[in-house]
């Protein structure tokens, strides 16, 4: 890292500039750069993109599709899948895309791209809140499906132990995240990411090919469950919220692609791109036999995680909820980074903390003991995914990009990209607009009958 020469004035007492990775900065944000975690490291090759994409990407959400096809049915359930796929790969282009638009800098965080797109403070204020929103909100999700998936485990090889509450599960799943949440950044979580990503794939094969060798249950049924035309309308739009969640990678890409290095010659765009391309037919691979095997075999029965439905062969479905503990750990770790790196900014720069391990220790374990302390009051699985799902996931996935293309590019009027992103745009606001509604109705029917910390 070479500093480049002194302002014309020539004076002892002026700051410097510094290229950091085609990034013009002052010296002084250099070091900062250096410690962050989103921008600390920047060696990682195309394939860390695949797996830190898969492990984004194919978590709790998988596990509530066959639960959302029987909400919404055989025919609008298949359209939705595909064109929720055909959607969020086109806006995770738009955000590879736009990563290094502007010669000599890169966009490393997406509030940074939100800012470039509507203004300094604008942009952080459309940006900032939902990309929290959304990686808190699954961090707290995956701190439930952790908790749920031991006490499953639990419960299915050692079905005659006294029952344990899932709240001490959830403490056992976020003890895990005390010690990983030290990692410094994307880089050094790449094992456990690889290992999420394999768990993914293994768990999704075991879900869907365990629903075969079950076959279609005896007296099965395809009908909404809801016997009136408002309970079901409030459980489409819940549905359609399980699937938005189901798409969230968007909110990590950029911070993935920025540890990827880059020239001009050699964009981060291409190695990104290919990761995006594997992860992508991974997540295929995952979602479209899960979702509709597992509704093919127990229909409108079939519960918010379909691991639970499956009893038999024991074993194997004790396999698989470990399976899913893996893979959330690494999940869990990877939504927590961009929020662990605005952290360390705000405490270093607008509070003036001295950036160190005793910082990372104290605030890092904070963000940690509230996540568990939330998933252990609220652990409404498939009411929270639908919620979160519509709420903060729909704009960040669906049409935030768009809507930054257009600001951005400025596409002509009429024109193939302007009808693309509009349609875009349009679906994903009806999204946001229907899908909280019928998650948070979920939640509440929920709500009258649970008991705290049960």
């Amino acid at each position: 890292m070479e500093a480049e020469g002194a302002s014309s004035s020539g004076t002892s007492g002026e700051h410097r500039k510094a290229e950091v990775n085609g990034d013009l900065q002052p010296a002084g944000n250099i070091k900062m750069n250096e410690w962050l975690p989103i921008s600390s490291s920047r060696n990682a090759k195309w394939w860390y993109s695949a797996f830190h994409n898969v492990t984004a990407m194919v978590g709790a959400g998988v596990l509530g599709l066959p639960y959302a096809m029987s909400e919404l049915g055989w025919g609008p359930g298949i359209a939705v899948l595909v064109i929720s796929w055909i959607v969020t790969f086109y806006t995770l282009w738009q955000m590879v895309e736009m990563h290094e638009m502007v010669p000599g800098k890169r966009f490393d965080r997406y509030h940074e791209l939100g800012q470039h797109a509507f203004g300094e403070k604008l942009g952080l204020w459309i940006v900032v809140p939902q990309q929290l929103v959304v990686e808190v909100a699954v961090n707290i999700v995956y701190m439930v499906t952790g908790g749920q998936s031991l006490k499953k485990f639990h419960d299915v090889i050692c079905p005659h132990c006294k029952s344990i509450k899932q709240t001490y599960f959830i403490m056992i799943f976020a003890s895990v995240h005390f010690v990983l949440s030290q990692l410094p950044n994307f880089n050094s979580i790449v094992g456990v990411s690889l290992a999420a990503a394999v768990m993914s794939l293994s768990y999704s094969t075991i879900a869907w090919g365990a629903s075969v060798d079950k076959g279609k249950q005896a007296n099965v049924e395809y009908g909404y469950k809801s016997s009136t035309a408002v309970g079901t309308m409030f459980n489409f739009f819940s549905a359609l919220g399980d699937v938005a969640f189901a798409y969230a990678g968007h909110n990590v890409v950029l911070e993935i692609q920025a540890t990827i290095p880059s020239t001009p010659e050699k964009p981060s765009k291409k190695p990104m791109w290919k990761g995006v391309i594997v992860a992508y037919i991974i997540v295929a691979m995952c979602y479209f036999p899960v979702a509709l095997v597992g509704y093919w075999a127990f229909g409108n029965a079939v519960q918010d995680n379909i691991l639970i439905t499956l009893e038999k062969p024991r074993w194997l479905i004790a396999t698989a909820n470990m399976m899913v503990v893996v893979h959330v750990i690494g999940s869990y770790q990877i939504y927590a980074m961009p929020v662990f790196d605005m952290m360390e900014t705000v405490l270093v720069k607008k509070l003036h903390f001295s950036p160190g391990l005793t910082l990372r220790l104290i605030s890092r374990s904070v963000y940690v003991a509230i996540t568990m302390f939330l998933a252990m009051t609220f652990p409404f699985f498939s009411g929270l995914l639908g919620f979160f799902g519509g709420f903060v996931f729909a704009p960040t996935t669906y049409f935030l990009p768009c809507v930054m293309w257009l600001s951005i590019y400025k596409p002509k009027r009429y024109s193939l990209s302007w009808f693309t992103n509009w349609i875009c745009i349009i679906l994903g606001v009806i999204l946001m607009i229907v899908a909280p509604i019928g998650g948070l109705r979920q939640i509440i029917i929920k709500a009258k009958t649970y008991k705290f910390y049960s």
